[in-house]
Formats: structure tokens, sequence, C-alpha cells
């Protein structure tokens, strides 16, 4: 059986119908995110989050195989110039100061949601991330801007609710994808989520995957297969119900 990272090179060799970087500007600050173009008309529009190290070829190679499925993608940059990424301690800063800063957090999305619009006309939008992205769409479902989407959906992300959050019943669906072996986020973190969302009366589905680590979508010793493509296969399902594909 081939690897997801195979099939995820065979596809990208395929390519979507249109794919490049797109410069935009955030408070005088240079932004970089990533579009992918559904071939003909899409069935509508995903915005994806990058994980804590930034966008790379991983998201980019995630969007692209979404763009194949018919949705039109927008990879937003949190980020920005400014902010250096690559070492474990570059990133955590990076993650952390948006974590401490959910008012900028919150300004940085609505930044890229908008160009994400500028780029595609679909109808409807649903809004994933991966780890420190599945945060960041978390925050959107908590907003007072949730209703711009039409489901949220989190691979082996962000789960805690900062003080003085809290989701509403009125928000749209979330997919919340998560290792059953994560130690950086855990099955008590998970709980303690599914808790709030019950006593809200939020709509949601958990999928956990037997002794996924944390990061299993992910090139690496992350990497668990089985977890991998069976997430994707839910995203897919998801993302049909919520945009009509």
């Amino acid at each position: 059986m081939k690897t997801l990272l195979t099939s995820m090179i065979a596809l990208t060799a395929v390519g979507p119908a249109f794919a490049d970087d797109v410069a935009y500007d955030v408070d005088g600050v240079a932004h970089t995110g990533y579009y992918a173009a559904a071939d003909n008309d899409a069935d509508g529009l995903v915005v994806l989050v990058h994980d804590w190290n930034g966008i790379d070829q991983f998201e980019r190679d995630q969007a692209d195989r979404m763009a194949e499925e018919g949705y039109d993608v927008f990879v937003v940059d949190m980020f920005g110039a400014d902010t250096p990424t690559g070492t474990m301690e570059e990133n955590r800063a990076a993650s952390s100061e948006l974590g401490e800063d959910r008012e900028k957090m919150r300004m940085l999305l609505q930044a890229g949601l908008d160009q994400a619009e500028a780029q595609s006309g679909a109808e409807g939008m649903v809004v994933a991330g991966y780890c420190f992205g599945g945060g960041v769409a978390l925050e959107m479902a908590r907003s007072d801007f949730a209703d711009r989407a039409t489901g949220f959906a989190t691979f082996h992300g962000s789960l805690g609710t900062p003080e003085g959050q809290g989701y509403t019943g009125e928000a749209a669906p979330i997919l919340i994808m998560h290792g059953g072996g994560d130690t950086s986020q855990t099955l008590d973190n998970l709980h303690r989520l599914t808790v709030e969302l019950e006593r809200a009366g939020a709509t949601y589905t958990v999928e956990i995957y037997a002794g996924a680590p944390h990061g299993f979508t992910e090139p690496g010793e992350s990497y668990q297969e089985r977890a991998a493509e069976e997430s994707w296969e839910a995203f897919n399902d998801f993302l049909e119900e919520r945009l009509g594909g």
C-alpha cells in the first residue's frame, strides 16, 4: 500500500488548476499566503491555518490535494515576515505570542479570510488547521465572526479554551481529529473540550486514532499512516457535508 506521503507526491505532480503564493499586508507587515484553485467551479472555499513553524511544503501539498478534490484553498500566513521560525525556540515563541494575544490572532485570521475571499468566488467556507492552526480554527469558532464559516476542523490541534472565552450552540459544526497517543494535547484535554462543547449545545464530531501521536499527519517521526489516511477521509466527508461537494 502506498503511504500518504507517496500519494501526496503523485497528486502534487498532477497539480491544481492554479497555485501560487499570495502577498498581502497586515498592519504594515508583509505576509505571504498560498492559494490553490480547483479546476472548473469550486464546490467551496477551504481556509487552512499552518502549524507552529509557518507555511511550508506540507501545507502547500495539502492545499493542492484539496484543490484536486474540487475546492479552492487558501493557506493563511499567521506570522508574517517579521516573525522568525525554523528552530523549536522560534516556533514556540511565534505561536506563544499569538496564544497570549488573542486579539492579534483574530485580527490576523480575519485578514487571511479577507484574502481568501478575494482570491475565490466560491460559496461556503470551512476553516481548518494543523496543530497550532487547529487552535486558531477553534479560536474562530468561539469568535464573533464565526458565522463567516460553515464548518471548522482541527487536525491534532491545540484544544484549550482561554479564560473568559467559550463556545455557543450557534457556531457551525466542528470536526476534531485527535491522536489517542498525543502527549501534548492529551485525552484529558480533549475530554475537557467535549464537555465544554456539550454544555454549550455545540455541534461537534470527534475522531480518535489509537496510538497516533501529536502531528500524526505530518511527514517525519510523528507520522502515522492509518491516522493520516483516516483523518483525510473524515475531513473530505466533512467538506462534502458542509460545502455540498
